[in-house]
């Protein structure tokens, strides 16, 4: 697989490049640049199958760039210093993502999915697609989520959602179609990818979306109607905060 980096520090270039010799010998380097402008140009020349590319950089980041392309061809594995935002939109969407500093570990981790994905005869969805596509979408409800199922994945819109619900180290989504689809991650680490669009935390086992309640009943905690007629338990140290989203 040809690969190019994309990375404004020389340092990071250099390790990287290096990480890629000695580890991933599947991967062919053709090429690095450290800007927006001359990552384009780069991409243009090389066709690669893999980009490696900073999240943040000068005059624009990496979402800025890859804007700039209207078909993506190419798989991204993103690089980044810890940002909330950013690892909170790349989950959304199943993103391959390495955190700076780089591990090996994770590095091999992205390629080796990469790998498996470009092996397989079934096309799956471009994940760097529907971020972009959340990124640009200025509604909360109309971002999409990318659900990893047996099959592959499932994109869904997050208006589809009315709550999600732990099952173990599983997590229940259940949709406004009457659909339920029991995906293997956790509750919480739903809780964070969804946090910013009016899903909260009611109790340790519920996740719900606030613009399906239409009603909430006091007791201890209390418990919320859905718009699907399902109750939902609230617990009393949530209880305080839920009601607060509604003042």
């Amino acid at each position: 697989m040809k690969a190019v980096i994309i990375e404004d520090e020389e340092s990071g270039r250099e390790t990287l490049k290096n990480y890629l010799a000695q580890y991933c010998k599947d991967v062919q380097l053709v090429g690095m640049a450290d800007s927006v402008l001359t990552g384009v140009d780069l991409i243009h020349k090389t066709s690669p199958d893999i980009v490696f590319l900073d999240v943040e950089m000068p005059y624009g980041n990496g979402f800025d760039l890859l804007e700039k392309f209207e078909n993506i061809t190419f798989e991204v594995v993103f690089v980044t210093a810890f940002s909330h935002y950013a690892i909170k939109a790349l989950n959304l969407c199943a993103s391959y993502y390495i955190l700076k500093p780089v591990d090996i570990d994770e590095l091999i981790l992205a390629v080796d999915k990469i790998k498996e994905k470009k092996s397989k005869t079934i096309a799956e969805p471009s994940h760097t697609k529907v971020l972009i596509e959340n990124l640009k979408s200025i509604n909360k409800q109309t971002k999409k989520v990318i659900l990893p199922v047996m099959e592959g994945f499932e994109i869904i819109n997050v208006s589809d959602i009315i709550r999600c619900e732990a099952n173990d180290n599983f997590t229940s989504f259940h949709l406004t179609n009457g659909k339920k689809m029991l995906i293997c991650r956790t509750l919480k680490f739903y809780e964070e990818c969804l946090s910013d669009f009016d899903f909260v935390r009611i109790h340790k086992s519920h996740l719900i979306n606030l613009q399906y309640v239409t009603k909430y009943t006091k007791g201890k905690g209390g418990f919320v109607t859905m718009s699907d007629n399902s109750q939902v338990d609230v617990s009393p140290n949530k209880r305080e905060e839920f009601i607060g989203r509604f003042q």
